[in-house]
């Protein structure tokens, strides 16, 4: 990285990349941070960094890669990141009448497994809302439908690296009334877990994928709470 600092008259320090091309004050007013902070933090312990440039770098049908070009608040240098940007995803926490979670297994080609998860899926430009993908996705992996779809939580996928928001929606009553209607690479398995043996397969390893247990555990606060009838 080539580049050199320039003070600019009457101003606060900034630095000069050649290899992108700009000149940014290293550290804006700490009043305009706040705004990206979650609540009760104070910029005065982490500050965002500021966005300098972005650029489409890949398109990978399901996701696409980006670009960052930003300058830490802390030295004034500028660094490159790499964002993974995908839509917003939808786990669905399907409940029987009889307490039962509706669960599928399915391979998964990442790591290379038979995994037991909830269903869902991204959620596709008609989709007017996560609860829209959960009874679509809920139909379509299993076949079952049922009442009161309702959001009961709302993760960043990876921070670290995407976008992308997943959200836990909770379906009640449900019971299979249609034929399933998997995607053209989709095989899946319906399983019924009753809702008192999750903790045990979560704690023996039997579920792994980690947006499916945060999805159970917002169903499991829940029920620790009182909430549900």
């Amino acid at each position: 990285m080539r580049g050199k600092v320039v003070v600019a008259h009457g101003r606060r320090p900034c630095y000069e990349s050649r290899s992108i091309g700009v000149s940014l004050f290293v550290v804006p007013s700490t009043k305009s941070l706040d705004c990206c902070l979650a609540p009760g933090f104070s910029s005065s312990v982490i500050r965002p960094w500021q966005h300098v440039k972005s650029e489409r770098v890949g398109d990978y049908r399901i996701f696409s890669v980006r670009s960052d070009w930003k300058i830490s608040p802390k030295t004034g240098q500028p660094h490159n990141f790499y964002i993974i940007e995908s839509v917003n995803w939808v786990n669905v926490v399907p409940v029987t009448p009889d307490r039962q979670i509706v669960m599928v297994e399915q391979y998964r080609h990442g790591s290379n497994t038979i995994e037991l998860e909830v269903p869902g899926g991204m959620m596709d430009p008609g989709d007017t809302t996560p609860e829209a993908t959960a009874i679509r996705e809920l139909r379509e992996e299993t076949g079952y439908e049922g009442e009161n779809a309702r959001v009961i939580g709302e993760v960043f996928a990876n921070p670290a690296i995407m976008n992308n928001r997943c959200f836990a929606v909770l379906i009640e009553n449900c019971r299979r009334v249609h034929p399933v209607a998997f995607d053209f690479a989709e095989e899946l398995v319906t399983r019924l877990v009753p809702v008192d043996e999750v903790p045990d397969l979560i704690s023996s390893g039997k579920i792994k994928h980690p947006l499916v247990i945060v999805a159970l555990y917002h169903y499991e606060l829940l029920r620790r709470k009182g909430s549900l009838a």
